[in-house]
């Protein structure tokens, strides 16, 4: 079968914690494995954790693991009665001084002393993904006086945005800070930061990794306005990361869900241009909690995301809670492979008239450029230590699969997560070197990703096991004698 370019995150929770879903997932064909610290205990993301890397293993495959840390999510506290309704006209008060468990239909306590100082009369507050609109009429010392303008239900803990952002809250709690020593002692491939505003907060993220002594690569969630605001600002935050995701949640409530759709697509052609991963998340297949297909537009949805050459998609209580989680995953697996039959281009301008800034960077373009457009080339192969040529190649559109062979556990489950790459085991350490070239191919030919007469490029350094020295591009015809 023909491999699946764009990528998929499974988040697991209560319906996905068995060894027979987390196995069932994996052969649906989750490639990354989201745990997500806004919910469970560690000792629960710990035994997840356990299980996907032992049935991975057990399967022969790679997945990786992303731990997504909770962020300073401003939420409301409790109702006495856990709902009340809220009707156009009603005044309504958030509070920072009165009881959290205690509120009713004119007050309610909110776990954020902070709101008081950040709010203006005018302003518009958005709960529960804006499902209940509230505008801001006074600011006391301790309550923010508001008058409803989209009234609904509204119950316990729902969270709370700010029309157009500007809420102050830091981008690292406590909370996030000790998930971060447990994403360590996992050594999970990807740490995803909540809410970031810009690169001063992944900054902080990196320094708290490496302290842990982590190598994860770092995810920005982009979910505040202040991060979409300018392009100075966005790019700013994506080069401080190693990837992205486009949160769509949060996001689109602070800038309204008529801008959503463009910004998405901005922070994915960004992302690329800047040689980062980038994930595309949040309700893609939101109806699938409660039913076994999608809807079209869930379908169009996921489908324009892929060409629009995300790494990957997403799916969050699809998976963690739901009733079809499986099903999900197959859905989301038949989607993409469905839009990859239809690519919106083969050939890419990606970089073209600039300088490339190191050898390793222009042997990757170099390859993908011959391998578009030399008849008969079937697979990219790359011999890496790091994954750094790999990513390199999987930013340039084409439809050539890209083989990523590594001696490197987590290099392996870092891939994972790359468009289009696919990792495979192999130490060229273990082999005379006159045989690498040899031994390479076959290991494609054995998994009958290729066969005899095609054409492969491959690319190496001189020296394995050092980070950085790929140098080197070969084309190799399947079949013949190879040195």
């Amino acid at each position: 079968m023909t491999l699946r370019r764009t990528k998929i995150v499974a988040t697991l929770g209560p319906a996905t914690s068995s060894p027979e879903r987390i196995a069932a997932l994996i052969d649906a064909g989750m490639n990354v494995a989201r745990l997500n610290f806004s919910h469970g205990t560690a000792d629960e993301h710990r035994e997840r954790a356990r299980l996907v890397r032992e049935i991975a293993r057990d399967k022969g495959t790679h997945v990786a693991l992303l731990g997504d840390l909770q962020g300073p999510k401003i939420r409301i506290a409790r109702f006495t009665e856990g709902k009340i309704q809220l009707e156009v006209g009603d005044h309504f008060r958030l509070s920072t001084s009165h009881p959290l468990d205690d509120g009713n239909a004119d007050i309610v306590g909110i776990d954020y002393p902070e709101l008081v100082n950040d709010c203006r009369a005018g302003d518009e507050l958005l709960l529960d993904d804006g499902r209940v609109v509230l505008r801001v009429d006074s600011v006391g010392k301790d309550e923010v006086r508001c008058t409803v303008t989209a009234g609904g239900p509204l119950s316990n803990h729902k969270g709370i945005n700010r029309r157009g952002g500007g809420l102050s809250a830091a981008a690292l709690t406590d909370k996030d800070r000790f998930d971060i020593t447990v994403a360590a002692e996992l050594q999970m491939e990807y740490v995803a930061v909540s809410f970031p505003r810009d690169a001063a907060d992944m900054h902080l993220a990196r320094k708290l990794l490496k302290d842990s002594e982590s190598n994860a690569w770092l995810v920005a969630k982009i979910e505040r306005a202040e991060a979409v605001a300018d392009q100075a600002t966005l790019d700013g935050l994506i080069l401080a990361s190693d990837a992205v995701m486009v949160a769509r949640g949060d996001l689109g409530v602070e800038i309204g869900d008529a801008e959503l759709v463009g910004i998405q697509k901005l922070i994915i052609s960004r992302a690329r241009k800047q040689n980062k991963v980038v994930i595309t998340a949040t309700q893609m297949m939101e109806s699938m909690i409660s039913s076994p297909l999608p809807t079209r537009a869930e379908v169009s949805d996921v489908a324009n995301a892929a060409l629009d050459y995300t790494d990957a998609v997403m799916l969050s209580a699809e998976t963690a809670a739901g009733s079809f989680p499986v099903e999900a995953v197959q859905a989301m697996d038949r989607v993409c492979r469905g839009a990859e039959k239809h690519p919106t281009s083969q050939n890419s301008g990606h970089r073209l008239g600039q300088e490339f800034e190191r050898c390793d960077e222009s042997i990757a373009l170099a390859a993908m450029y011959t391998g578009n457009h030399f008849p008969g080339v079937t697979a990219i192969i790359s011999l890496t230590e790091s994954g750094y040529t790999p990513l390199i190649m999987s930013r340039i559109r084409s439809h050539l699969p890209i083989f990523a062979l590594s001696p490197n556990a987590e290099t392996l489950g870092r891939v994972a997560m790359f468009r289009g790459v696919q990792g495979i085991q192999f130490n060229p350490v273990e082999i005379t070197s006159s045989d690498v070239n040899q031994a390479a191919v076959n290991t494609l030919l054995d998994r009958g990703h290729v066969q005899a007469g095609d054409w492969v490029i491959l690319t190496k350094g001189d020296v394995y096991n050092s980070r950085g020295g790929t140098n080197s591009m070969k084309l190799l015809h399947v079949g013949e004698r190879l040195v």
